[in-house]
């Protein structure tokens, strides 16, 4: 049976334990993700997401049980072995379960694989791995984990409602794929060619490029390249350095392109590359964007980060993973990672950004995304500058859990 919690309905189960908060031990969540390296501020946006989250549910009275949350912080320096050193130490210090997604898909998989072998040779010391970024649609599809949650819509989730907004768009004819050399890179551009051709069979692809990750300090070359073939938009999954140093060799040379996304808006320092270019128009999904109309209580949340964090709140759904864990114990009332895990299985919630639901069969979460643009603000559409920029965030389509609500390959084998 599903359950739907309020956060009326998690906040008396929160302060229902609190006599016992004397006596019990703090509920050790680890997050790994990077925290150093060309992608560190990726990293620290993540992780102040989910710290303030942690911090606001212990402050408004902790667990079911009245115990805290305590949050581990570890380094994946992007890399999957470092990554799995970082899960067994977070193990030795106690933690039951892992926050992860922004390392990149091979790196969660690898910590999803390691969690999984750990679990089967500790039964009782079990550890759950929370996937707030790493939309690989194999992780909720044939590679899937009881011991694993996706709490992101994943990449074909997300290029299914770009597909559904670029049907709208006649202008949009000669397509570029331009991706970072690694699986989640080479999905989005699959995604792209099928899903897109598919909703716009007359688009002409005039090109499909891999690049090392990280490593190119300039995108000249790869714009040259685009301009030769007179390309009008480009499909790339580039995110973090990547995507502002493309963003940067464009505006050099004047192209004035469209970019397709994934998440490029909630990475810090797009939004100003874009001011900086003067040119080109980057469209990308998400759960929620800033200064969207009519979502008062997400407008809310971000003004109290804001306030405590002294950055900009950009993704809900980070903050989203240790409130739903938080309900999930409660639900449960138990501290056990498998009792933790079939409460959440088909758990529904409200949150500042609408009614979302865990789909017990594959672990994905099943919420609303948002087809926006970066553009300047101009008193209408957008409204509110950002990054001390006067460019914000234009509401292209909105589209609902249900819509992009596609099936899912998993064969869950179950504890």
């Amino acid at each position: 049976m599903s359950v739907r919690f309020s956060a009326i309905a998690l906040a008396a189960s929160l302060c229902a334990g609190a006599v016992s908060a004397q006596t019990a031990e703090p509920f050790k969540i680890a997050f790994i993700d990077p925290l150093s390296g060309p992608f560190a501020n990726v990293g620290e946006v993540m992780r102040n997401h989910v710290l303030y989250a942690v911090d606001d549910v212990n402050a408004k009275g902790g667990l079911f049980n009245g115990a805290k949350f305590q949050l581990l912080q570890f380094d994946s320096k992007l890399s999957a072995q470092e990554s799995q050193s970082a899960l067994q130490a977070a193990i030795d210090q106690g933690a039951r379960v892992v926050v992860t997604g922004g390392s990149g898909s091979s790196v969660v998989t690898a910590l999803v694989q390691a969690a999984s072998r750990y679990n089967q040779r500790n039964p009782g010391k079990e550890v759950l791995i929370l996937n707030h970024s790493s939309i690989d649609p194999e992780l909720t599809g044939k590679a899937c984990s009881f011991w694993h949650f996706m709490f992101d819509a994943n990449t074909a989730m997300r290029m299914q409602a770009i597909a559904n907004y670029i049907k709208t768009q006649p202008e949009i004819k000669k397509v570029f794929l331009l991706n970072q050399d690694y699986a989640h890179g080479k999905q989005w551009a699959s995604f792209g060619r099928n899903m897109v051709g598919k909703a716009r069979p007359e688009i002409q692809f005039v090109g499909e490029t891999l690049h090392p990750m990280g490593r190119i300090k300039d995108f000249a070359p790869y714009v040259a390249k685009m301009k030769e073939v007179s390309t009008d938009s480009v499909i790339t999954g580039n995110w973090g350095q990547d995507m502002a140093l493309l963003l940067k060799s464009a505006g050099d040379s004047g192209y004035n392109l469209r970019y397709f996304n994934h998440s490029a808006g909630g990475f810090p320092g797009t939004v100003t590359s874009i001011s900086q270019a003067k040119i080109g128009q980057v469209t990308w999904v998400a759960e929620w964007h800033p200064g969207m109309a009519d979502r008062t209580q997400a407008d809310a949340r971000a003004k109290e980060y804001k306030a405590k964090m002294n950055q900009d709140f950009l993704a809900p759904r980070m903050d989203l993973v240790p409130r739903m864990l938080a309900a999930a114990m409660a639900k449960a009332q138990s501290t056990e990672p498998v009792k933790i895990a079939k409460a959440l299985e088909d758990m529904q919630m409200d949150t500042v950004f609408g009614a979302v639901k865990m789909r017990g069969k594959d672990h994905q979460l099943l919420l609303p995304q948002v087809v926006n643009t970066i553009a300047p603000v101009d008193g209408k559409l957008v409204k509110t500058g950002w990054e001390g920029t006067n460019y914000g965030f234009r509401t292209d389509a909105v589209y609902s859990a249900q819509q992009l609500d596609l099936p899912t390959e998993c064969q869950m084998k179950r504890p």
